[in-house]
């Protein structure tokens, strides 16, 4: 037989390379398709049935798409592989605003920002965890890939079981509901012997607040003035938060460590798990102690610095060899400031942007948008670092100085102050006289003129 002509092989070869890394990339970014289209019916989906069987609900998706990745051995991988993680983005969509929901409603109020943390912690513990089992020698090898994937079906299985003994939440119970009475003893389980009455009266005010409140379409939010502002700080955080290039670590990780000459760059990666749950950790103290804006602010400019670190470590690394290790450094230090403001701040500072009537669905655009991003870098990182090689993190610092000075001159601070004293900032830094508390108020409940 002939021999394939030289220009012919080089061809397909590099066929090949683009559709093996257009399927890796769609089999990443597929999850964060799911995420986005179910990021719009989380709160409705909560609201219809209730917070514990909308989450009981959700684990069927997880389930589905951990048993088409666990065989997906047995039939056209990419193609099992991609709408089984397909079907886990629609399930993390659902529960990445239902279980903060859930949280924040039968959380005492001084423990609502740390128990917040604490699920970002859960997040981050758990990728850490699959980290490990996806080591080589474990799961991550030719034989029991399949099994590492379809392993993600168990912790939906654990929370189902546990999720039959959590109580309704009784906010839910008593302001959407009407039902007082369950709504109590609801309170009774998760409070023990401490008084309710505290938390009654607080529901109780909620309820009428909420009656008088109209309901904010996402339209609305964009059209009304008084939301304008409001929800695109709230989109630029999150924009902040996915294209500061932190997944591109996540995801790409490896590589990058093996680009950086890392011998044993899966070890690395382990690392960067490792740091990224420890500072999780340290934000959970943090969150209630700082301001949201000084800490974002930190993580930010922290980033920023460790960015810089990272390319040039990688663009002087045939020069230095010890370049290798100011890269991996900067990685573990940019990991760090990511956790202490920009990875769990932005959820926090969105829900204490609105009030109860916009905040459905700005909390819903926001997911949207982060998802939407999540689901723009992990589809063309690969691309990105092949275009510009090793100065693909100067790009990043660009965006991340950029969305620092942003956070600088238009980011209120939100701690310890009201929503009244939250829109009255709001107000200022669109350059308004100052307004008597209660007319800001009524401007946030939707009195103004619709423009």
């Amino acid at each position: 037989m002939d021999s394939i002509p030289t220009p012919l092989a080089e061809e397909e070869t590099t066929a090949s390379s683009n559709l093996v890394t257009m399927l890796w990339s769609l089999s990443v970014s597929s999850f964060a398709i799911g995420g986005m289209i179910a990021s719009f019916f989380g709160g409705w989906l909560g609201d219809r049935i209730g917070r514990v069987k909308a989450m009981l609900v959700a684990n069927i998706l997880s389930l589905a798409g951990a048993l088409l990745m666990g065989f997906s051995k047995l039939g056209p991988s990419h193609i099992l592989i991609i709408s089984g993680r397909s079907l886990s983005g629609l399930y993390c969509g659902l529960i990445s605003g239902l279980v903060p929901m859930y949280i924040g409603e039968i959380a005492p109020t001084t423990l609502r920002g740390a128990l917040g943390t604490l699920h970002q912690l859960a997040i981050v513990t758990g990728i850490l965890i699959s980290q490990i089992v996806g080591l080589n020698f474990i799961l991550g090898n030719h034989e029991q890939w399949h099994i590492l994937l379809g392993l993600s079906g168990v912790p939906a299985i654990i929370q189902s079981l546990l999720l039959l003994f959590c109580p309704e939440s009784p906010r839910y119970l008593y302001i959407k509901l009407d039902e007082e009475v369950r709504a109590k003893k609801s309170l009774k389980r998760l409070r023990g012997d401490a008084d309710i009455t505290k938390d009654i009266a607080e529901m109780r005010k909620e309820k009428e607040e909420a009656s008088s409140e109209q309901v904010v379409s996402i339209i609305q939010l964009f059209t009304n003035s008084c939301y304008r502002q409001p929800i695109l700080v709230a989109l630029m955080l999150h924009l902040a938060q996915q294209f500061s290039g932190i997944n591109g670590i996540f995801y790409y990780s490896t590589s990058i460590f093996q680009t950086a000459g890392i011998s044993e760059p899966v070890y690395a990666t382990i690392g960067v798990g490792t740091i990224n749950t420890i500072f999780t950790a340290v934000s959970v103290f943090l969150v209630e102690k700082a301001g949201r804006r000084s800490l974002f602010l930190i993580g930010m400019s922290g980033m920023f610095v460790c960015a810089i670190f990272m390319s040039l470590g990688l663009v002087l690394l045939n020069k230095l060899a010890w370049m290798s290790y100011v890269s991996m450094v900067a990685i573990f230090l940019f990991v760090s400031f990511f956790e202490i403001g920009p990875g769990p701040i932005p959820w926090f500072m969105v829900a204490e942007f609105f009030s109860q009537g916009p905040r459905t669905a700005a909390l819903a655009i926001a997911a949207f948008s982060n998802w939407a991003c999540n689901f723009i870098i992990a589809l063309c990182f690969q691309y990105i670092a092949k275009f510009c090689g090793p100065y693909v993190f100067f790009l990043f610092a660009g965006v991340i100085l950029a969305f620092t000075l942003f956070t600088f001159f238009k980011v209120p601070e939100t701690k310890g102050k009201s929503f009244e004293e939250i829109a009255a900032e709001f107000q200022k830094k669109r350059g308004l006289a100052q307004k008597p508390k209660a007319a800001v108020e009524m401007e946030f409940l939707g009195a103004t003129e619709t423009v």
